[in-house]
């Protein structure tokens, strides 16, 4: 090729070069509408979101491959357990917890779980078992205590407070309404010392939460608050909740929306109260968060270690369900709460169509028939056995390392010590649905009526002014 044509070829190239960087490719289905660039930019942001997911998926730490399989062989593998029967809807997508379970809170059956045993901080849903251990030492409601500087020592920082002070004095009914409502470690910490201290206490939670074969339970603080080596694992949890609500007291507490509790009180003065609202926001409602219908406690938690927990029972259409929800990694707002409400939800239409993957166990002492009635000591894998079809395995080898009138029932007996016993033949299990029901529960076959009441907020209702 001759020099002026190569010259003449470089100068049409450099020419039209422009224009073919301009046109771009062409394509006969490309958007030419004005909206075309917003769809890219929202495909785009789409696409970022769940590049971002998939990273915090996969930054979240793994759960054990060995775990404890007290309740079923089924409950100890890592990962989502449902065995999904016809008609049975599937499993909420929206889940992000670390650890979840759904079950029967009547038979026991475990309708579902994800890492049902992986042991993680509780925070204070770790309260339950405080309740569920002390209540039995104060019967007395009426009994009021003077606070000391020793009573309240040794509060974490950035504790929940109920607000209890020095040299003023409580009723036991207060400081546990404290304790339920407010999440109150002052509240707690009180009653620590009206028990004796916290040694005491502590060796007492951890031989109960051992009575009810919460084997995966390390109490270190009886507030909740983060410490070392303190785990519990939502299968626990809601062992410890089932238990609490054989307690016509933990019954009540944990049901109470609001209360009135006292103030400072005044030489010359009549002493004041202040409005306390219960922390659950699916028995109370919040921004962006409506209360779940029959839903009856039990409690919440939150700390820097643990992330949010929550274990929940409610009621619908003469069926009980117990939730758990451990840590959820999404950044939705009451994130907990909702995806508990997810799984109630689930496990209600669910029921009847799914095969257990396990049970809760009954307490050790019900397994051996020191029960008030010894026909009380059949749970439900006693009748129809575990999910994989085995006898649950036996105590101790999974082990790792308000108010409103009081509702009558057989209460259960002092084991002696820290244990405290479900005597549960005739005893009551009475839930709270929409502020309506009380559903009578025998342990752990059903029993019983059901009863209407009137919600429960304890002491007078909320003054002018206050926002309920």
């Amino acid at each position: 090729m001759s020099a002026s044509k190569k010259t003449a070829g470089a100068v049409a190239a450099a020419l039209l070069l422009p224009l073919a960087i301009g046109a771009g490719p062409a394509h006969a289905d490309d958007p030419v509408g004005p909206g075309a660039t917003a769809k890219t930019a929202e495909k785009t942001a789409e696409e970022k979101r769940k590049a971002e997911e998939e990273k915090k998926k996969a930054a979240q730490p793994k759960p054990p491959a060995n775990m404890s399989s007290v309740g079923g062989a089924l409950l100890g593998l890592p990962g989502t357990q449902v065995k999904l029967g016809t008609g049975a809807p599937v499993l909420p997508k929206e889940l992000s917890a670390r650890s979840w379970i759904v079950a029967d809170a009547e038979s026991g059956a475990v309708l579902a779980s994800h890492n049902a045993h992986w042991r993680l901080a509780p925070a204070s849903t770790l309260k339950m078992l405080f309740a569920d251990t002390l209540l039995p030492k104060f019967p007395d409601k009426k009994r009021a205590h003077l606070v000391t500087g020793q009573d309240l020592a040794g509060i974490g920082e950035g504790s929940s407070l109920v607000g209890i002070k020095e040299k003023q004095s409580y009723t036991v009914r207060d400081l546990w309404l404290g304790v339920f409502l407010r999440s109150g470690n002052d509240a707690v910490h009180v009653l620590t010392q009206m028990n004796q201290g916290l040694a005491k206490t502590v060796g007492e939670m951890n031989a109960h939460a051992a009575e009810l074969q919460a084997l995966d339970t390390s109490v270190k603080s009886p507030d909740g608050y983060d410490a070392p080596g303190q785990v519990s694992s939502a299968y626990d949890l809601t062992l410890i909740a089932r238990s609490g609500m054989q307690k016509p007291d933990f019954r009540e507490y944990a049901a109470t929306v609001r209360t009135a509790f006292p103030g400072e009180a005044k030489a010359g003065k009549k002493r004041e109260t202040f409005e306390i609202q219960n922390t659950n926001r699916l028995l109370t409602g919040d921004f962006g968060i409506a209360p779940y219908p029959g839903i009856a406690g039990v409690k919440n938690g939150n700390t820097t270690h643990a992330g949010a927990t929550f274990t929940g029972v409610a009621e619908r259409n003469g069926r009980v369900l117990l939730v758990t929800v451990m840590n959820p990694s999404s950044e939705e707002q009451h994130a907990v709460y909702k995806e508990a409400a997810r799984l109630l939800d689930w496990g209600f239409a669910a029921s009847g169509k799914v095969t257990p993957v396990g049970e809760l166990v009954p307490p050790r002492n019900a397994r051996t028939g020191t029960v008030a009635n010894p026909s009380a000591g059949t749970g439900a894998g006693a009748a129809t056995g575990t999910a994989d079809g085995g006898a649950s395995p036996a105590p101790g080898k999974e082990h790792p390392a308000t108010g409103g009138p009081a509702v009558q029932a057989a209460a259960g007996k002092d084991a002696g010590g820290a244990g405290v016993a479900l005597a549960v033949v005739g005893g009551v299990l009475a839930l709270l649905a929409a502020g309506a029901f009380l559903v009578n529960r025998r342990w752990p076959a059903a029993g019983g009526a059901v009863l209407r009441r009137r919600p429960r907020t304890a002491g007078p209702g909320p003054g002018p002014g206050v926002n309920p």
